[in-house]
C-alpha cells in the first residue's frame, strides 16, 4: 500500500517539469512549438492515468496536498465574503470556516471545513478536522442564514471530527447529532458540495443538504479506508482492498442515490488547475440554487426528508 499520490503520477511529474525547464527558457519557435507538443501529451497522459485510477488511488488524489480547499474555492466562486469566528459559547474552530457572502449576485452563507498547506496551517486548522465549537459556529451561521431567508453552500473536506478528549469532554457527538437534527429542519436551502475527503460524522455534520455534489475524485465515508481495514483486515496496509468494498467514490455513490451531481474535475485533478476546478463547480452551484430558490419552506423541507428517507435498501432473507 503507497499513500504517495506521485507514484501513479510520475508520468504526469515527469513532463510537466520537462515542460517548466524548457519554459525558463528564451522563447524561440523551436522550443515554442516543443512545448506546445508536451502540453499536448500531458493532457493525453492525464486523461488515461486519471480514467483507470482505483477507489484508493482516487482517495489518495482526495487528500492531495495541493488540492483546492473550501477558501480556495471561495476566493474563486464567491464575492464580499465576510467570515464569523467563534461559536458565542466556547471559542473558534479554525478547521471550519463560516461567514456571509454573495453568489451570483444573490446574499447567501458559506459554511465548509478547512485544510492547511504548510505544518503551522496545519496546526492552526488542526489538519481539517473540527471540534464542537467548529459545528456550534457553523450552526450559527446557518441559523443566521435561516433568518434572513439566505441560501447556505456547504463545502465538506475532512478526514473526521477530532477525537481527542477535549472535544469529547465539550460534547462532539452531541454537536454532530444536533447540526444533523437542525440541517434537516433549516427552512433555506442548503447545496452541499464534497471537495475531498468527505470522513463520518465530521463530514455528515456539514452534508444534510436538499443538493449533494462530489467532485469527480473526491470521496465520501463513514470510516477511512485505513480505519476499515483495521477493523476488518487487521492491518491499515489494506486499506487498497476497503476502499474499493466501501463504494466510497463519487460514482459508487451516485449509483446508489447518496448523492445527486458529480461534478468533474480538471484533466489530471482540481490540484492540477483550481481555477479551472472553480469554474467547472460554478454552474452547478447556480444551477441547484435557483432551483431551489423557487420552492416555498414547507415543500422544500418535505423534498429533503424524502430525499434522505429514500437513501438505502434491504431485503427480507
Amino acid at each position: 500500500m503507497s499513500a504517495d499520490p506521485s507514484q501513479f503520477e510520475e508520468p504526469i511529474l515527469r513532463i510537466r517539469k520537462q515542460i517548466e525547464e524548457l519554459s525558463a527558457q528564451e522563447p524561440e519557435p523551436a522550443r515554442l512549438a516543443e512545448i506546445a507538443e508536451l502540453q499536448s501529451k500531458l493532457t493525453k497522459v492525464s486523461s488515461e492515468i486519471y480514467s483507470k485510477l482505483t477507489p484508493w488511488q482516487k482517495t489518495l488524489v482526495a487528500r492531495h496536498p495541493q488540492r483546492p480547499y473550501t477558501l480556495d474555492f471561495v476566493s474563486l466562486l464567491f464575492e464580499d465574503f465576510l467570515e464569523v469566528h467563534g461559536d458565542r459559547k466556547f471559542g473558534d474552530d479554525a478547521a471550519v470556516v463560516a461567514g456571509l457572502a454573495s453568489f451570483r449576485g444573490q446574499a447567501c452563507a458559506v459554511v465548509g471545513h478547512q485544510k492547511g498547506r504548510n505544518t503551522k496551517e496545519k496546526v492552526i486548522r488542526n489538519f481539517g478536522q473540527p471540534r464542537p465549537e467548529g459545528f456550534r459556529k457553523a450552526l450559527r451561521v446557518m441559523k443566521m442564514a435561516a433568518k434572513f431567508k439566505l441560501p447556505v453552500f456547504s463545502f465538506i473536506d475532512t478526514q473526521g471530527a477530532y477525537p481527542g478528549v477535549g472535544a469529547e469532554e465539550r460534547g462532539q457527538a452531541e454537536a454532530i447529532a444536533v447540526n444533523l437534527r437542525e440541517m434537516a429542519a433549516l427552512p433555506v436551502p442548503i447545496v452541499v458540495t464534497v471537495l475531498g475527503e468527505g470522513g463520518s460524522g465530521g463530514a455528515l455534520a456539514l452534508g444534510v443538504g436538499d443538493r449533494v455534489n462530489m467532485l469527480e475524485y473526491s470521496v465520501y465515508s463513514v470510516i477511512s479506508p485505513e480505519g476499515c481495514a483495521a477493523i476488518l483486515w487487521k492491518s491499515a496496509a489494506s486499506a487498497p482492498e476497503a476502499a474499493a468494498a466501501m463504494k466510497i467514490t463519487a460514482q459508487d455513490l451516485k449509483r446508489l442515490g447518496v448523492i445527486d451531481e458529480i461534478v468533474p474535475e480538471p484533466v489530471g485533478g482540481a490540484h492540477a488547475d483550481p481555477a479551472k476546478a472553480g469554474e467547472l463547480l460554478s454552474p452547478y452551484l447556480e444551477k441547484a440554487m435557483k432551483e431551489l430558490m423557487k420552492l416555498k419552506p414547507a415543500l422544500l423541507l418535505e423534498e429533503r426528508y424524502k430525499k434522505f428517507r429514500k437513501m438505502g435498501f434491504y431485503e427480507k432473507g
